[in-house]
């Protein structure tokens, strides 16, 4: 890679960290369409997105918690089996293609849900533990095979079952991608033993774009503008992945 492409992308990696943060994600299926437009391996993409995962989910985190948003009684139970099946995932390679198409047309239906479904932001219910730990699950190996943090995934879910909060949602699936990514990274390195030199210049960009959007969403940005943002964010992670394959 030159130092041009280098540079356009560290930049473009910048915006996918502000964006999503603003919303408590990490911006992993973002990360792999960047590097996906610039042709990179996908052997080089899928460890170095969930390296980003990591260090902006880590920031988000910590704002989301600070502000007072955080539930662990919604939290735990999605993430116990998700953890340990994120590092099945993150250990197997398949091909790509297919699970970059499946995402995206996941992604773009959250999208529409989002974007004609009225702007409530009340809790009805909460998840039974069995479905909160059998979705986990679900989503953990998901995470680790597609190199995200599955966030993009709890989010619209936590809000369209009515079972949190937008900030709610928003913190919990920070410390959801922060465990699955750690637990994908930790299962692809032990599969693969490599990791590209170019991911500390993009991991620089993502703390930098992850810090200021994690604090306007977690302190600045009301629900309404949080879900318009994360529809924005499913509908270009979503047409991104479907099309750069």
């Amino acid at each position: 890679m030159t130092p041009e492409h280098l540079t356009f992308l560290a930049a473009a990696i910048f915006v996918v960290a502000f964006l999503y943060s603003s919303v408590g994600h990490a911006g992993a299926s973002g990360y792999i369409a960047a590097m996906s437009l610039f042709s990179l391996a996908p052997a080089a993409i899928k460890p170095t997105a969930l390296t980003l995962n990591i260090l902006v989910a880590s920031i988000g985190t910590w704002q989301f918690y600070r502000a007072g948003h955080f539930s662990w009684k919604l939290f735990w139970p999605f993430a116990v089996l998700a953890i340990p099946f994120a590092f099945i995932g993150g250990y197997v390679n398949l091909p790509a293609h297919v699970f970059k198409v499946l995402v995206g047309v996941v992604l773009l239906f959250s999208a529409t849900r989002f974007l004609f479904r009225p702007a409530e932001d009340v809790v009805a219910r909460e998840p039974s533990r069995t479905v909160a730990l059998l979705i986990g699950a679900g989503l953990g190996l998901l995470a680790g095979l597609t190199g995200t943090g599955g966030g993009i995934f709890l989010t619209p879910l936590l809000l369209g079952m009515r079972w949190a909060r937008a900030k709610t949602a928003a913190a919990v699936s920070a410390l959801f991608i922060l465990a699955n990514s750690a637990s994908g990274l930790l299962g692809n390195l032990s599969s693969t033993k490599n990791f590209p030199s170019f991911g500390l210049v993009l991991a620089g960009a993502a703390v930098v774009g992850g810090t200021a959007g994690s604090y306007f969403g977690s302190r600045r940005f009301d629900h309404v503008t949080i879900k318009r943002l994360l529809a924005v964010v499913l509908l270009i992670a979503g047409t991104k992945l479907i099309f750069t394959n």
